[in-house]
């Protein structure tokens, strides 16, 4: 079989297996518009890079994912940046959208090296291992990472709402 063919054959494989997976990632992380751009990069990555990709695919082509979410917010922040310098007329009133529940408020309230590693294990349903490859550390990194974001988000979801995380840690059990 031909080194193209074969390469093809591969990359179709690891599409089949991840897309999926890889699409729900990018989707919780950025808006539906936003999402198919990063999802096609991310696999482009993969084409380019087909001979670097893992037998366990998911982790590696999620730490793409965040690269290239990470490139699509920087690219966003110049393209307003550049807005607000272009336009005279910026103020606008804004409709408030309803309040997001509480672990979505407190998932904001810590830092985004927390809310990376508690959404990549707690939403993508990665391993600690699996996590780890994906950010790019180790295990045991990320052991201590995921305890301490958790401590975090714990904190933060009490102070908006006392007792609430408590009652969902039974409700987990």
């Amino acid at each position: 079989m031909s080194l193209v063919v074969e390469r093809r054959r591969l990359f179709e494989q690891v599409f089949d297996e991840s897309f999926r997976a890889v699409y729900a990632h990018v989707l919780r992380r950025a808006g539906p518009s936003e999402a198919d751009d990063a999802v096609a990069e991310v696999f482009l990555v993969a084409w380019r890079r087909i001979d670097e990709v893992p037998a366990d695919a998911k982790p590696w082509l999620l730490g793409v994912a965040r690269r290239v979410l990470a490139n699509q917010r920087r690219a966003a922040g110049r393209r307003a940046s550049l807005l607000v310098r272009t336009r005279a007329d910026t103020a606008r009133e804004a409709v408030e959208p309803p309040d997001p529940p509480s672990v979505l408020r407190a998932l904001d309230r810590v830092s985004a090296r927390d809310r990376e590693i508690l959404l990549l294990i707690a939403w993508d349903g990665l391993s600690i291992e699996e996590a780890a490859q994906a950010l790019g550390c180790s295990r045991g990194a990320a052991k201590v990472r995921f305890h301490r974001a958790k401590r975090r988000l714990r904190s933060a979801l009490d102070a908006l709402e006392p007792g609430v995380a408590a009652r969902l840690e039974l409700e987990a059990r």
